[in-house]
């Protein structure tokens, strides 16, 4: 008879664990924000529908600020880290790049970012989004920063998404006029590319 309570009192934890919502943040910059879009028609935002609606229970925080640096992202962390995360999504860097700000402090920066979550949330999943910058850098600095997002996930043993924007960078169709932001059309495509990375860590 104890043993058969026993039973029964693990399998329902083991329910009540799969059931309980996993918390993902994504933490980014205009793109994660969604720019010029609703909420509800940002990737983030997408991402957890799908995840939901394929029984993927998640809590969906989308912590993107337009216009967001490496630097910024780091500085306003603390703030944002006041509530348990399970997933923490990095989406950072973009506008380190099109400024054209020192790789060495952007890969620093990023770095302390994953850091400070691992600290404050040990047993956290983190999701690294690759991104690369317009050929007018310059080969030698493009080249540099799309390294810097697959060098971080093989240091942190994080996941990585290989390019956020594959599919949709440099399709006018997928774009917004400013040929920058997603349309979207466009966000429906990106959050495909997350949805692979992110729906097995759930």
């Amino acid at each position: 008879m104890v043993v058969k309570n026993i039973i029964v009192i693990v399998c329902l934890l083991f329910i009540q664990a799969t059931q309980t919502p996993k918390t993902i943040l994504f933490y980014g910059d205009s793109l994660t924000a969604g720019y010029g879009l609703s909420p509800e028609e940002a990737f983030p935002a997408l991402v957890g529908k799908k995840l939901n609606a394929n029984g993927k229970s998640c809590k969906i925080i989308n912590a993107g600020l337009s216009g967001e640096t490496s630097a910024g992202g780091l500085s306003r962390l603390d703030w944002v880290l006041r509530q348990p995360v399970d997933i923490f999504v990095l989406e950072l860097g973009p506008n380190d790049g099109l400024r054209g700000l020192p790789l060495d402090q952007t890969e620093k920066n990023l770095q302390a970012i994953i850091d400070k979550v691992k600290t404050k949330n040990p047993k956290v999943r983190i999701v690294i989004a690759g991104m690369m910058v317009p050929p007018n850098m310059g080969p030698d600095y493009t080249t540099k920063f799309k390294n810097i997002f697959p060098a971080l996930a093989t240091k942190n043993k994080a996941a990585l998404i290989p390019f956020l924007l594959d599919g949709v960078g440099g399709d006018a169709k997928l774009n917004q006029a400013d040929g920058i932001h997603p349309n979207a059309q466009g966000h429906k495509i990106v959050s495909e590319n997350v949805y692979k990375v992110v729906a097995p860590l759930i």
